[in-house]
């Protein structure tokens, strides 16, 4: 490993670009986008190590710790290499650039950059290397990434340097104790824990399939402060993970595939594992952390379905962490969707998401944000499009306007998900999961390709941004001939209808000519999507509007909404409605007007 740029440039070959560019990919194009996230690493660590250079610090030299992880990397190179291209790794180099350029805040710029040693660290247990190196300890604590958190007992609270020293796998850290000139330590056998409900069949085994070391019959757990006997993060016989005294385990969601046993990091604990500036670990609790296992193990199972590399699938062991959100014990219960999940493209193969409870809605979730990942890694490759920043687009899964990155990550993600909801309606006999899988993928590949036009004529795409846009217009092409359940294509249809009506009621201001530019309204703010999801079924004893229309009864609808607009005339969600319920009823050449420019006109319906 070295972190100078010794290679030739990389060069994808235009099979593998083409299958990117239909939303899909296979092994092969998926393990060359890899290659370029190591690529663009060493070149930003390079760049890192650089500025690192003279900055005072009471760590090991950054320089130094560089040279420990080579020298593990020269031993054990796979797991080396699956450290360096950890979603956190790439969280926390982005972060540090961002610090160094003033736009981005942390802890004491050292001990920032003393991260470095506590990789060096991992890479060193990794590897069974021996090395010395001086940690920066945060109230007696050491992340180690891939591997989980030592705690030295009795420790000095604040952020203060320790000493880490590992040999042959075992790490003996000691750092200032609580009184006076007191010294604290600890030693232990770091290792991962595998989550398992039992129907897996998986072993407890390390981040990225490093083997996580024996397991014990016992939970001896923890060390001792001074003396410093060796403990281990360990599984109980029933599968559930301890955490002992002086070690928090990382934990990993383990599922089998067809192609075998799956290991994902659930991070509750590597500072740099958000999107933002680095936080504290938010461990969860057992309860939690077996609630995750549960659905995850069951959403890898609907994911593993056979066929090519197509758009929507993905290999389950090409996620790298998955970062729970928000809370951290199972109670209250979980909503039934996923109300949050993000990625960042810094951070490959990595997913912050708030647990569902249905493991269809993590399923769905996982496709959604690895495809990001992918075009991420993509546009790190190739220059896709000149984009202003300026936020003026439509995208129909969005409450407010957004700029050409924007639009171009949200139609890639989205394909995926429609494939997902499609690989769902061809999989299922079921007349209600038929319904429910043809509404989604119809929603989406209807919504995808409105933004795949938007994007072709923006007159802002590079050469292979215009290839990349016409793959996935050549993918949502084919789909769109598909046959889907009839009630489930109108749904649909009147789905995307309501969401660019309201879109435009709540962000568009009304202008003199059809041609002027678009102008935004000073009021416009975020505004909940009630529809999207509300209209995936068919209500079976339509109550409200908003049912009626989902029932396929305009008429009904239109009368309820015209009832609400007496009291509210000018609410965008019910007006939105009236004016979909209206042009259901009467396709005219007049209600088509209103339907592309609903701003423009505001109709008084009278009761």
């Amino acid at each position: 490993m070295t972190s100078e740029q010794s290679q030739a440039h990389l060069r994808m070959p235009a099979g593998l670009f083409a299958e990117l560019a239909a939303g899909g990919g296979s092994a092969q194009a998926l393990a060359f986008l890899e290659r370029g996230e190591r690529t663009r690493r060493l070149l930003l660590l390079r760049t890192l190590l650089d500025r690192f250079a003279t900055l005072p610090t009471p760590l090991t030299p950054p320089a130094r710790a560089w040279q420990v992880v080579k020298e593990a990397a020269a031993r054990a190179p796979e797991p080396v290499d699956r450290l360096l291209l950890a979603p956190a790794t790439g969280g926390w180099l982005a972060h540090m650039l961002r610090r160094l350029h003033g736009t981005a805040t942390g802890p004491d710029l050292w001990a920032e950059a003393g991260h470095l040693c506590a990789l060096a660290v991992s890479a060193s247990l990794l590897a069974g290397t021996a090395a010395e190196l001086r940690v920066p300890l945060t109230d007696g604590c050491l992340a180690l990434p891939g591997l989980g958190l030592a705690r030295l007992p009795a420790a000095r609270p604040g952020l203060i340097p320790g000493h880490a020293r590992t040999h042959a796998g075992a790490l003996t850290l000691t750092g200032p104790g609580t009184t006076g000139s007191t010294r604290t330590s600890l030693t232990l056998r770091p290792t991962t824990v595998g989550l398992t409900t039992g129907r897996a069949g998986s072993e407890s085994s390390a981040a990225g399939g490093v083997p996580a070391g024996r397991l014990p019959t016992g939970c001896g757990g923890g060390a001792d402060a001074e003396a410093g006997e060796l403990g281990e993060g360990c599984a109980c016989p029933d599968g559930k993970a301890s955490d002992g005294a002086g070690w928090l385990p990382l934990r990993t969601l383990t599922a089998r595939t067809c192609a075998g046993p799956v290991a994902v990091p659930l991070d509750d604990l590597d500072p740099y594992r958000d999107l933002d500036d680095p936080l504290p670990p938010a461990r969860l609790e057992d309860a939690e952390a077996w609630a995750w296992q549960r659905v995850f193990e069951e959403a890898v199972a609907l994911l593993d379905v056979p066929g090519g590399p197509g758009p929507g699938r993905i290999e389950p062991a090409l996620i790298r962490a998955v970062v729970p959100y928000g809370r951290t014990a199972a109670a209250p219960p979980a909503p039934p969707t996923v109300p949050v999940s993000a990625s960042s493209g810094d951070s490959y193969g990595g997913m912050v998401i708030s647990r569902p409870s249905s493991p269809l809605a993590l399923a769905e979730t996982l496709v959604h944000e690895f495809q990001h990942s992918k075009l991420a890694a993509l546009l790190h490759l190739f220059p896709l499009l000149d984009d202003d920043r300026e936020e003026r687009y439509y995208a129909p899964w969005r409450a407010d306007p957004r700029h050409l990155t924007g639009l171009l990550h949200g139609a890639y993600a989205f394909t995926g998900v429609a494939g997902f909801w499609r690989d769902r309606l061809a999989a299922t006999g079921d007349e209600a999961e038929a319904e429910t899988a043809g509404y989604h993928f119809a929603l989406r590949r209807l919504q995808c390709r409105l933004v795949v036009r938007t994007l072709l004529t923006s007159g802002r795409l590079t050469p292979q941004g215009r290839a990349l846009v016409a793959g996935l217009a050549a993918t949502l092409d084919g789909w769109l001939r598909e046959p889907v359940p009839p009630t489930a294509l109108a749904r649909a249809r009147t789905a995307a209808r309501l969401h660019r009506t309201e879109w435009r009621l709540r962000n568009v201001a009304a202008s003199s000519s059809p041609h002027s530019p678009l102008r935004f309204r000073p009021d416009r703010a975020f505004w909940p999507d009630r529809r999207t999801h509300a209209f995936a079924d068919a209500p079976a004893a339509p109550r409200t509007p908003d049912e009626h229309l989902a029932a396929g009864d305009a008429a009904a609808a239109l009368a309820g909404y015209t009832e609400q607009l007496a009291d509210r005339p000018t609410d965008p969600h019910t007006l939105a409605g009236w004016i979909v319920a209206h042009a259901t009823l009467e396709p005219t050449r007049a209600s088509r007007r209103l339907l592309t420019r609903p701003e423009q006109l505001q109709p008084q319906p009278s009761r």
